[in-house]
């Protein structure tokens, strides 16, 4: 295990991925398999069963991402704050 930056209630952008460019915040961080779970984000569908209690049927919910492929938002507005957009680059 490696020390890390992001915490439970951090704001992230993940950089890599489908859901590249999206900010979210951190659910839950699972520091053995360093991922991260972010609100709204990486959605999955489920499939459950009916039971005696409940209906059954597709339900969705957020899926880990590796801590890897996320950024702190601090950091990422930083970043972007020393490179030029790519449209004012190009005047």
């Amino acid at each position: 295990m490696s020390k890390t930056d992001i915490k439970k209630g951090d704001e992230v952008v993940v950089i890599a991925g489908a859901e590249k460019g999206k900010r979210g915040k951190v659910v839950s961080y699972d520091r053995a398999d360093e991922r991260v779970t972010i609100e709204g984000l990486n959605l999955v569908k489920r499939h459950l069963k009916r039971t005696q209690d409940g209906q059954g049927g597709i339900t969705e919910k957020e899926a880990p991402i590796h801590r890897s492929n996320v950024m702190l938002g601090s950091l990422w507005d930083a970043r972007r704050a020393k490179k030029p957009a790519k449209a004012a680059a190009k005047k």
